[in-house]
């Protein structure tokens, strides 16, 4: 590190936690984040404050104006504009130092593998079934830690899944892909907007936790938060030896 950059991030260096070694895995790190919705902006935002050396940013839609009630990364100027370009433009601004690489599309396939694979850690701030299974398969294969989140109306909850620890359940283990699931949307039922903060800024956390190399990510549990009540609760996960996508001796 620079001068700069120790000046810059010296609240993370006065952790004894964090220290210089810590900052410096951060700034060496690669993050994927699939969305750049109301959770993938919180945690852009915040990974790149942190000095994350490279954000690869995954997401097809465009800023409307009923995005903006909860997706602070977008301005008003912004509706119209590709999701992911105007996430970038907030985020070198926030901190030019980090490098951000877009990728204007719903990843899916090899195309979503490819970018798993050359990640150190995946955030997965979608908002269907679909994309959530298929990002937790690519991190299984890949043995990438998933950090998961998900918000709807007053309630949040976020996990850590990671197959390069021998007990770590996976998304599959928690919400099995042949159940089923009724399919929730925001535009649907709406979610209360700092929730989507809350959830996001508790993903940023984890992952730098796991990149650090501190704390106790939440491996093997799931947190659920209720807005409304301001109830935290925390379940224990289990891996599911019946797991298709986890399970390594079907």
């Amino acid at each position: 590190m620079d001068d700069k950059q120790l000046l810059r991030f010296s609240r993370h260096i006065l952790l004894p936690e964090i220290g210089i070694d810590g900052q410096e895995r951060v700034l060496d790190a690669h993050a994927l984040v699939i969305g750049a919705g109301g959770l993938g902006a919180p945690v852009s935002m915040y990974l790149a404050a942190s000095g994350i050396g490279k954000l690869t940013i995954a997401d097809g839609d465009t800023v409307d104006l009923t995005n903006l009630q909860r997706q602070i990364i977008h301005a008003t100027p912004d509706i119209g504009k590709k999701k992911v370009l105007s996430a970038k433009e907030t985020l070198e601004a926030l901190n030019p130092n980090t490098l951000v690489d877009l990728l204007d599309k719903k990843l899916s396939g090899d195309e979503l593998s490819k970018a798993v694979s050359i990640a150190d850690i995946v955030l997965d701030c979608s908002d269907n079934f679909e994309t959530r299974h298929q990002v937790n398969r690519a991190c299984t294969q890949f043995k990438k830690p998933l950090v998961s989140g998900a918000a709807i109306r007053f309630e949040g909850q976020i996990s850590v899944f990671d197959q390069s620890k021998p007990n770590s359940p996976c998304y599959e283990c928690l919400y099995p892909a042949d159940s089923d699931f009724e399919e929730t949307k925001c535009a649907e039922l709406g979610v209360l907007s700092p929730l989507v903060g809350l959830v996001g800024t508790i993903q940023a956390i984890e992952a730098l936790k796991i990149l650090m190399e501190i704390g106790d990510p939440m491996i093997g549990k799931l947190l659920l938060v209720n807005g409304l009540s301001a109830d935290w609760k925390v379940l224990k996960l289990l891996k599911d030896p019946a797991c298709t996508a986890c399970h390594q001796d079907p």
